[in-house]
């Protein structure tokens, strides 16, 4: 019987083509088309962090990794795309009622784009709130059936606040209720349709909406006591370490194939190369097992159904703001070492460059976490709503 991860990426295998014919499409119109979405939807991988009693995979949290690392080797924005959608589809499984979450759940080419950012006002009205707000970078929302957006609580026109601050809760809401702002015109993850959204007093009602910082989950299973924040971490990793892979692999085909202007001999005969594609496949390799190492650990203090420490929380982020940083450089070290090539749009590596670098600039991934996570590893707390 094949495992889990054996089986994704047999799926992935069988969409390739798919995905490889859609990224020009993508990269022109700045979103991903709807025959990839689709296909991936058909294929399940949106579901993998979803509940196996909502027809979900609940994958370990490595292969879920694996899974988005392997189709952003075949297309950055493509495997990006996917990690939103695996996130918000698992997370919105483990918060909301099965009389909310099962018909939804029941469509096979449902995909849910989702902004966990509280920059919206929820106003408390009779039966639910009444949602505003404009969010920005929404990936994947060309393709999405429903918006999942992150609030502040108002009560009569007044911020909700508790001991902790500011009051937050998320929102479900149709893709018809919402206006796509045409905002995303960039260089690195171009295809990836991040645009605004913009809600205007749409309302929703309260069971449509739920408090992830401070509700318990629904769902069971070691999956779903992993930190929210954790979540949202390690699964960025997937897309920086495939964009690496494509960049190695991307390297390597020049390698072989390139004479240098004024060389009688290819571009991997020369010691600049060699010791390009061996840092890249090191600094790769020890990102990756960090990150590995670190999501294992979390994953087996839940399983045994124990409470991470922040010092865990703290080393998980560190881990992965290290990949997202680390795997930056091993790119750089490639297309330094490839020349001139690199800078045309016809090459892989010079979309790995500028993808990658998006990568390391979320929030969730940033090395701005570095001095929270040091003020952990000292003894003190971190200041950080992250761990």
């Amino acid at each position: 019987m094949p495992t889990e991860i054996e089986m994704l990426s047999h799926s992935i295998k069988q969409l390739r083509p798919v995905i490889e014919n859609g990224i020009d499409k993508a990269e022109q119109q700045r979103h991903l088309t709807a025959v990839v979405t689709l296909a991936m939807a058909q294929a399940g991988l949106y579901r993998i962090a979803v509940p196996t009693s909502l027809h979900g995979l609940e994958a370990h949290p490595i292969n879920q990794i694996k899974t988005i690392e392997a189709v952003s080797e075949i297309h950055g924005s493509t495997g990006w795309n996917l990690m939103i959608g695996i996130e918000v589809m698992g997370i919105l499984a483990a918060f909301y009622e099965r009389t909310i979450i099962e018909p939804l759940y029941a469509n096979p080419d449902l995909i849910i784009s989702g902004s966990i950012n509280p920059v919206g006002k929820a106003e408390k009205v009779s039966g639910g709130y009444e949602i505003s707000g404009q969010w920005p970078f929404a990936s994947g929302i060309h393709n999405a059936q429903y918006f999942w957006c992150q609030s502040i609580v108002h009560e009569h026109d007044k911020r909700l606040k508790d001991k902790n601050g500011y009051v937050f809760c998320e929102s479900l809401i149709p893709a018809d209720q919402l206006e796509i702002i045409d905002t995303w015109h960039v260089s690195g993850m171009r295809g990836s349709g991040s645009h605004d959204v913009r809600i205007d007093r749409v309302f929703v009602p309260d069971n449509y909406i739920c408090r992830m910082q401070t509700q318990t989950p629904t769902a069971s299973g070691p999956l779903y006591q992993m930190p929210v924040y954790s979540r949202l971490a390690y699964n960025k990793i997937g897309v920086a370490t495939g964009i690496a892979m494509n960049a190695i692999t991307s390297f390597v085909e020049l390698a072989t194939q390139k004479k240098p202007r004024g060389s009688a001999n290819q571009l991997r005969d020369r010691v600049e190369a060699q010791n390009a594609v061996a840092d890249a496949q090191r600094i790769l390799g020890s990102a990756r097992s960090y990150v590995f190492e670190q999501v294992t650990d979390l994953w087996n203090t839940v399983e045994e159904g124990a409470v991470p420490t922040d010092r865990q929380k703290a080393l998980l982020q560190l881990a992965c703001s290290g990949a997202a940083n680390e795997t930056v450089k091993a790119v750089e070290k490639l297309v330094s070492a490839a020349g001139v090539n690199a800078n045309f749009v016809a090459n892989p590596l010079e979309r790995c460059m500028r993808d990658i670098l998006v990568v390391r600039q979320h929030i969730m991934v940033s090395p701005q976490h570095n001095p929270a996570v040091g003020r952990v590893l000292l003894g003190m707390k971190s200041g950080s709503i992250l761990f």
